[in-house]
């Protein structure tokens, strides 16, 4: 089973005698597949005599390791970087005015490895001291950093990105030791932050202001953008990559700086995207990196220099951000919670239809904002079985296992706790009768007996008073309800709190203009299961998946990280004949 890595439809290719998995992952796009012969990480290009190879590989078995000692041996193994970011006790160091520093906390969370429980690093719940270090350092970089000619900060995103893509296996495969999801998922993550690095080259163009001439007699008035100073963000653990990639690029292209917060639970690989930004040219200061949890983080809505910070993550978390943005004078964009649906109607091409859903609901574990959670079908109970039957069939050969391991369709979700959590909204929906037609509770995979893994789920004859609907499940399960009609698919649709993406499967084009004009969804998909726009566009929920102003990436990004200042100028020609006249007599 392949899945396109951009829009997440599945595509069988085999079949495989296991019940236990979920949608294949991201497939690499063709420049990840170029970029396999990378240099080991902090190395220059001009170096890779070797390639990456052994670095992958080493990182690559680290799940398997069983001590703590194994997975210093992988990290060592990828080259300068890692040891940069990470200290001798595998602690992840902060980086604090271009130096890679080791914090005084007193507090550390383990990072484990999902698919074996092993600690393969300890993050520090940064103090509040070194909180105001960090934000006094970027804050003392901005005057220079914005004076910097945005074409020269357009050069050090070109260089960031010739420099992901020499490493992009070596990125792969640290977000699979952190995070759990396939190497090839892995590249996914990687490769859709790389696309926004990519798109920020292009700031100069992008900051441009308007110009109108002559507004009254000898009057213009123009706008410009102009940076805000010091930014920052909050990181998920879902793409521990593409995310930070998502802020990054925008906040310092627009001339900002930035305090960067990576997930606790994997921050590896932003740890090692925030060292290259270095490589690449960023000046000290300009990026400063800081860890931990709730403390770190209300640390960062308090303090009054911050101006904008960017998050994703939980709803409950981004409305408690958005309101704390509001209370301290700063700006927040926060996307958070879906619980997308696609509407299946009858004339649609069946086969495209369930091959697209099975990617959707069961890749990346279901661990992503824009996972396909709720399919509505539109027709009787006997188009529904025949729809559910589709998609269970395109789930059921799919394999569990370590993401690293040859053969993985689908990887450990992130903790026990979500395990456990995923298990019992299965559960709860099957005691008020739903039907589990694909059962992903209870799976086991040789070699990994403490592995969190959930294979792919499928409920049938659910309904909305459930909470297997109602709540985001953040895991391979796909819940299938019925309705009569276009309208009333819509009309269920819209009664949903979230409003991420939604999509329609049919080859009427009545039907899909209907859709997309009446649906809440801030990303709408014809025949197409996860709508993600590519960087030139913005990623746009609504309700109560986005909280805060202008959306990330694209206009709306560079908007965020951005004011309007508005001018208005009068030169007026007898004041000039003045000036003249003046300069001549003295």
């Amino acid at each position: 089973m392949s899945i396109d890595a951009t829009h997440g439809s599945a595509r069988a290719s085999r079949k495989r005698p296991t019940a236990r998995s979920s949608a294949a992952p991201c497939a690499s796009e063709p420049s990840c597949a170029a970029a396999a012969r990378s240099a080991p990480i902090g190395e220059s290009n001009g170096a890779a005599a070797s390639s990456s190879s052994a670095a992958v590989g080493e990182l690559a078995a680290a799940p398997r390791r069983a001590s703590a000692g194994g997975a210093a041996a992988a990290a060592a193994a990828a080259g300068g970087a890692l040891g940069r970011v990470y200290g001798p006790g595998l602690e992840a160091r902060l980086l604090r005015d271009g130096e890679w520093v080791d914090s005084a906390a007193a507090s550390f969370v383990d990072v484990r490895c999902p698919a074996s429980q092993e600690v393969v690093a300890r993050v520090p719940e940064t103090t509040q001291e070194e909180m105001d270090a960090a934000i006094a350092g970027a804050r003392a970089a901005f005057p220079a950093w914005r004076e910097t000619p945005v074409s020269q900060r357009a050069r050090v995103l070109l260089r960031l990105q010739d420099a992901i893509n020499s490493h992009m296996d070596d990125l792969a495969a640290l977000v699979t030791r952190e995070q759990g999801k396939t190497l090839a998922d892995a590249r996914g993550d990687v490769f859709r932050g790389l696309e926004v690095v990519e798109h920020m080259v292009s700031a100069p163009t992008l900051m441009m202001g308007e110009y109108v001439e002559g507004v009254s007699k000898g009057i213009d008035t123009y706008s410009i953008r102009q940076p805000l100073g010091v930014t920052a963000g909050i990181c998920p653990f879902n793409f521990p990559a593409m995310i930070p990639l998502w802020m990054l690029p925008t906040a310092v292209a627009t001339g900002n700086t930035f305090v960067m917060k990576p997930s606790e639970k994997c921050p590896g690989v932003a740890m090692v995207l925030a060292d290259l930004a270095q490589q690449a040219g960023l000046p000290p200061g300009v990026l400063q990196v800081v860890h931990g949890s709730h403390g770190p983080v209300n640390g960062i809505m308090e303090h009054p220099d911050v101006k904008a910070v960017s998050f994703v993550g939980s709803t409950p978390t981004g409305k408690y951000l958005a309101e704390k943005g509001a209370q301290n004078d700063k700006r927040v964009q926060a996307n958070m919670g879906a619980k997308n649906h696609a509407v299946v109607m009858p004339d649609c091409d069946l086969e495209q239809a369930a091959n697209a859903m099975a990617g959707a609901a069961f890749g990346a574990a279901g661990q992503r904002c824009m996972a396909l959670s709720v399919a509505v079908v539109v027709g009787d109970e006997t188009r529904v079985q025949e729809v559910a039957a589709a998609v269970a069939e395109r789930g059921a050969p799919l394999r569990l296992g370590a993401g690293a391991d040859e053969g993985t369709d689908i990887g450990p979700v992130i903790s026990p706790a979500a395990k456990a959590r995923i298990e019992e909204l299965i559960s709860e929906g099957e005691a008020k009768g739903a039907r589990v037609l694909l059962d992903g509770r209870g799976s086991h995979v040789p070699g990994y007996p403490e592995g969190n893994f959930v294979g792919p789920t499928l409920l049938t004859g659910v309904t909305q008073d459930m909470d297997c609907y109602k709540e985001e499940i953040f895991g391979p399960v796909l819940v299938v309800l019925r309705a009569d009609s276009l309208d009333d698919a819509i009309a269920m649709v819209n009664r949903c709190p979230y409003a991420n993406g939604s999509a329609i499967f049919s080859t009427s084009g009545a039907a899909a203009r209907k859709f997309q004009t009446e649906i809440d969804g801030g990303m709408v998909g014809i025949n197409v299961p996860i709508p993600v726009p590519l960087p030139f566009f913005s990623f746009t929920g609504n309700k109560d998946s986005f909280a805060g102003e202008n959306n990330f990436y694209g206009k709306m990004g560079v908007n965020f990280f951005t004011r309007t200042k508005t001018v208005t100028a009068a030169w007026k020609d007898d004041f000039m004949t003045r000036t003249s006249v003046a300069g001549v007599g003295t």
